[in-house]
C-alpha cells in the first residue's frame, strides 16, 4: 500500500513541469484574443488553462508538505527515467535533428538498427536484417502507396525513384 504521507518518486518534478506547461497554455489562450468578452474565441481555452493553473499550483502547494522519501535521485531513477529509458529519448531527440539533414532512409536506418539492437538484444546481424526489413515496409507504404513526400536529404530518392521507374518499363505520363 502507498503512504500519503510520502511523496513517490517523480511527483515533485512532474508537479513543476504541470505548473510550467499550465502557464504557458494560459499564455497562449491569452493571446488568441485577450479576455475580450465570455463569447470570445480565447475564453474556453483561457478557462481551462487557468483551472489546469490553479490545480497546478494546489498540487506543488500540497506536494510540497509531504515527506521526501529518502535516495530521491535512485529512486527516480529506478521508477521514472530508467537508463534505457533514458537512451531511447536522447535517440528520438537526435533523430529529429538529423532526419531533415541527412534524410529519411539513412536516420531512419540508423535510428531502428540501433533502437531495434537495444530493445531486441539479439545480434547486430539480426538487427539489421529487421531494421532492413522494416525500413522498407515503411518506404513502400508511406512513399510509394500513400505518396507522402519524405525528407530525401543525402540519398537522391527522386533520380533514384526515376531510375526504378524507367528499369521496369513505367512511362510518365
Amino acid at each position: 500500500m502507498v503512504d500519503s504521507t510520502q511523496k513517490q518518486p517523480g511527483e515533485t518534478v512532474f508537479g513543476y513541469l504541470m505548473l510550467l506547461l499550465s502557464v504557458f497554455l494560459f499564455w497562449q489562450a491569452y493571446q488568441i484574443s485577450g479576455f475580450e468578452a465570455l463569447s470570445s474565441p480565447g475564453a474556453f481555452p483561457l478557462a481551462a488553462a487557468g483551472i489546469m493553473v490553479i490545480s497546478s499550483c494546489v498540487f506543488v502547494v500540497k506536494n510540497a508538505r509531504r515527506q521526501s522519501p529518502s535516495q530521491v535521485v535512485d529512486s527516480f531513477f529506478t521508477h521514472i527515467l530508467p537508463p534505457l529509458v533514458a537512451v531511447m529519448i536522447a535517440l528520438i531527440l537526435v533523430y529529429a535533428v538529423v532526419l531533415d539533414s541527412l534524410g529519411f532512409i539513412p536516420s531512419t536506418f540508423v535510428f531502428l538498427l540501433i533502437a531495434i539492437h537495444l530493445l531486441h538484444r539479439r545480434s547486430l546481424v539480426s538487427s539489421l536484417v529487421i531494421t532492413t526489413g522494416a525500413l522498407i515496409l515503411i518506404y513502400v507504404i508511406f512513399r510509394l502507396v500513400f505518396q507522402i513526400i519524405l525528407p530525401e536529404g543525402i540519398v537522391p530518392e527522386r533520380e533514384i525513384l526515376a531510375w526504378l521507374g524507367n528499369l521496369f518499363g513505367a512511362e510518365g505520363n
